[in-house]
């Protein structure tokens, strides 16, 4: 008896690695009240790549004190019409136009780098290209370390991008040096070929070969990689010196790159926003000149007047409808991580800001990462749920799992739950620390990591909601703070519960093997008993018994609500918290589902 119960034991513990994560099943809204939509037609044949910084990892001596130009621009309008103004002092040096979610990081930081895979991931993104469009900068400590983490967060279960280089646009001694050092440093060897991202058979490398001579290792690289050169510009489609080339950054109405047999185009770009603007004729311009096509820009509607008018993507949003028109087989969206950026004056610059120019990024508006910023508190993820919804939209999501028979699952009884279904999964590897330099004077410390929630389940009768949960090592104990909530959306309206959370379910009683049932109070982190349920905890498991009328629910009500485990959330009330304390299963804003038909 003892080792069937062994055996079993080991089967259970050997389900919560069987099911691969997929975010398709998942739901969000997002603080503006927009859904990320389900759309059934899978497109398998359909990529997108997103462009990508790993430059934020060298030492400034002018950046001892980070620089923000949101909070610039915000604090001293006056500064500018003046290039001389203190705030602007030391030059040259680097500038931030906001800060990100995770702080002033930079690209060495792995606790930073498994969250972008993970948010990635979810957000079904093929591969990330690195900007090494200057000089013959390859930033490769951020590159070695990304793809130390990257390929360790592929083992624990993350379909993270594959990667590839944007090199200079043009074939000048720069680029012809980028290319050999790539080649010989990484591909040559073989280094991380599970993260290379392929096209055409060979690894994908947006670089001109023209320059390459006839040596045996030029040839090498020549006959290695599938080349497509990158398009400098935003208003002209591909030169017709250049077949192959592809873009990254356009003004709307986009183009196709590279025909294809069948009358389709291989890519169309997408941005965010563009530095471009009438007085340039379109032309790549610095983005604080007037006019420029900011994000809360259309090429249709013009600009939204409203102060909180560039949260709403419609410069995005208009570009997606162009690629959805042209329907490519890959979209090159610009971009996740740049957040930096020079000032320029005039003297000795092609830049035709006055009194100076701010080019690629330059505030809330004129810039273009879709990464969290943290300045704008619950709606710092918009772009980012936008991003995962117009992907979807693009590429299909997988149909949802409909759940296994109505059953009783009695206090303690860990053979039932094997049979149940669906398996709701969550990434290995989680709760990584943190303990790295940010960018200046910064250092960043997070421990909260605890733990690492792995899988889900949910049963029901017409008596009681059962829910399970597996975590990868044994789980602490329950009187930790903030151990191991259950959020419960039973409705499936933001509009009711705090952030649409209408439950809450946690340990908090003396009496051993109880929870309580809690419903909120408004929209506020404010929080009313109206039950209480039963768990049990066994090594790396609990389960939790609720009853259906601590719920609302009577025993005959079809159930669709939407449900998130949360261990060790360090800000009570602030829904972004869930991207980066602790662990929470699924990942950041989004639930799992569970629906009857």
């Amino acid at each position: 008896m003892k080792k069937t119960l062994f055996i079993l034991s080991l089967l259970l513990s050997a389900v919560c690695w069987a099911d691969d994560v997929n975010s398709d099943y998942w739901a969000a809204t997002d603080a503006l009240g927009r859904k990320v939509g389900r759309y059934d037609e899978l497109h398998p044949d359909k990529q997108v790549i997103l462009f990508y910084w790993t430059w934020h990892e060298w030492d400034d001596p002018a950046a001892t004190e980070i620089r923000n130009i949101t909070d610039i621009v915000r604090a001293h309008p006056e500064a500018m019409q003046d290039v001389s103004h203190p705030v602007w002092q030391p030059q040259p040096g680097h500038f931030w136009w906001d800060e990100p979610l995770f702080g002033y990081y930079r690209t060495t930081d792995r606790w930073v780098l498994r969250k972008h895979a993970e948010l990635l991931a979810d957000a079904k993104v093929d591969a990330v290209f690195f900007d090494c469009t200057n000089g013959s900068f390859t930033w490769d400590a951020s590159t070695d370390a990304l793809l130390e983490v990257w390929d360790q967060a592929q083992r624990d279960g993350v379909r993270v991008p594959h990667i590839g280089f944007l090199l200079p646009f043009g074939y000048s001694d720069a680029s012809l040096t980028s290319l050999r050092h790539l080649y010989d440093r990484l591909y040559s060897k073989g280094l991380y070929r599970n993260l290379w991202y392929y096209w055409d058979g060979k690894p994908c490398i947006m670089a001109y070969p023209d320059n390459l001579t006839d040596s045996p290792t030029d040839s090498a690289i020549r006959d290695f990689f599938t080349f497509r050169p990158g398009q400098p510009d935003y208003v002209n489609g591909p030169s017709p010196a250049y077949p192959n080339q592809w873009g990254w950054l356009e003004n709307y109405p986009q183009n196709g790159y590279v025909p294809m047999p069948d009358g389709n185009y291989e890519l169309v770009t997408v941005g965010v926003a563009q530095n471009a603007c009438p007085e340039t004729g379109g032309h790549c311009s610095a983005f604080n000149l007037p006019g420029a096509h900011t994000r809360s820009y259309s090429a249709r509607n013009g600009f939204d007047p409203r102060p909180e008018g560039y949260l709403y993507g419609w410069n995005f949003a208009e570009q997606w409808d162009r690629a959805y028109e042209i329907n490519p087989r890959a979209v090159f969206v610009t971009g996740w991580n740049e957040w930096i950026a020079g000032l320029w004056t005039p003297e000795g610059t092609p830049w035709t800001g006055r009194p100076f120019s701010f080019v690629d990024e330059f505030d809330w508006d004129h810039s273009r990462d879709i990464e969290p910023v943290r300045s704008w508190g619950d709606r710092g993820d918009v772009y980012y749920l936008q991003l995962v919804d117009r992907v979807r939209r693009f590429k299909g999501t997988s149909s949802q799992p409909l759940p296994s028979p109505p059953q009783p699952i009695a206090l303690g009884d860990w053979d039932a739950w094997p049979s149940v279904r669906p398996v709701y999964a969550a990434y290995r590897g989680s709760t990584l620390h943190r303990d790295a330099r940010g960018c200046g004077l910064l250092h960043y410390t997070n421990v909260s990591g605890r733990n690492d929630i792995v899988e889900a389940r949910v049963a029901r009768d017409d008596r009681y909601l059962y829910f399970y949960v597996c975590a990868a090592d044994a789980l602490t104990p329950p009187s930790d703070p903030h151990w191991m909530m259950l959020l419960l959306d039973i409705d499936r309206n933001k509009q009711t519960g705090w952030q649409g959370y209408d439950y809450i379910v946690n340990y908090r009683s003396p009496r051993r093997g109880e929870v309580f049932v809690q419903r909120s109070r408004q929209d506020k982190w404010l929080w009313d008993d109206c039950g209480r349920g039963q768990m049990r905890v066994d090594a790396d498991r609990l389960m939790m018994r609720i009853p259906r009328a601590a719920l609302g629910l009577a025993p005959d009500d079809k159930l669709d609500f939407e449900f998130k485990w949360s261990d060790n959330m360090q800000d009570e009330g602030n829904i972004m918290d869930f991207y980066v304390n602790g662990d929470v299963a699924p990942g950041g804003r989004f639930n799992y589902v569970f629906t009857e038909l």
